[in-house]
């Protein structure tokens, strides 16, 4: 895949998914930074891994959260690099328990870490990206910002607002050249997964056509494929990555 643009900002990017979504954009050749909030250690190795692989990458700290803080750290990436031409919204929280249950301070706290910080950084990205008028951002939605799921009310709200969100941010960018498209993965193999027993596994993916849970590399593809100039014509849409879980 080509990439006119040089540097993509990840966010949540030390662990999980994120991690690798960062590997695979650096081994298309571009500059990686890798956000992390509290341990430093997951993202330094990740950066000692992408740069030993002969890519490129740098470590930014701070918590999605703080909205002062998340444009602290763009401003990192444009004083060292000049520019930001690529977001991936990744970082996120769950707090599940049935909704009848659930404190509203638990539903806002979802909401706050999952939607409105991707809606700082898509902002952000707007105003930054709209210079060159060129950029690409993709947000880390879910299945269950779909299909809704029990015990997850304030996590489908905070996906299926972030598919909502990615739209209207592409009516918006796209007179600019700036692109907003959403990925929902499915079940992804990942030490949440790997804590389930035999059982449960196989219940669920008894629910999957392609009969197995997807590798974080599968994301990691989808997301390098809305980014990269292979997809330059394809703005304010959603790519399932759910094995045919949900059609």
């Amino acid at each position: 895949m080509k990439f006119s643009g040089q540097n993509v900002l990840i966010t949540g990017a030390s662990r999980g998914i994120g991690r690798d979504i960062a590997l695979v954009l650096a081994s298309y050749g571009l500059k990686v930074w890798i956000n992390y909030r509290s341990d430093p250690n997951p993202a330094d190795e990740l950066k000692d891994e992408i740069i030993s692989n002969g890519g490129s990458a740098a470590v930014v700290k701070f918590d999605i959260t703080d909205e002062d803080a998340f444009k602290e750290g763009i401003k990192v990436i444009v004083d060292s690099d000049g520019e930001l031409s690529y977001l991936v919204n990744n970082a996120g929280i769950t707090l599940d328990k049935l909704a009848i249950r659930m404190k509203t301070k638990e539903f806002s706290k979802v909401i706050e870490a999952n939607l409105t910080s991707a809606f700082v950084g898509c902002r952000e990205a707007l105003k930054l990206m709209s210079k060159k008028r060129f950029g690409s951002v993709v947000n880390i939605s879910s299945i269950v910002g779909e299909s809704g799921n029990a015990g997850q009310v304030n996590y489908s709200a905070s996906k299926g607002g972030m598919i909502a969100m990615t739209k209207s941010f592409a009516l918006e960018g796209a007179s600019r050249g700036i692109r907003f498209n959403a990925v929902t993965p499915g079940f992804i193999a990942t030490d949440m997964t790997d804590k389930l027993n035999d059982e449960i596994k196989q219940n669920y993916i008894d629910k999957i056509p392609l009969k197995r849970f997807g590798d974080p590399k599968d994301v990691a593809e989808a997301v390098a494929f809305l980014l990269s100039d292979s997809a330059a014509y394809i703005t304010g849409e959603t790519l399932r990555v759910n094995g045919g879980m949900l059609m």
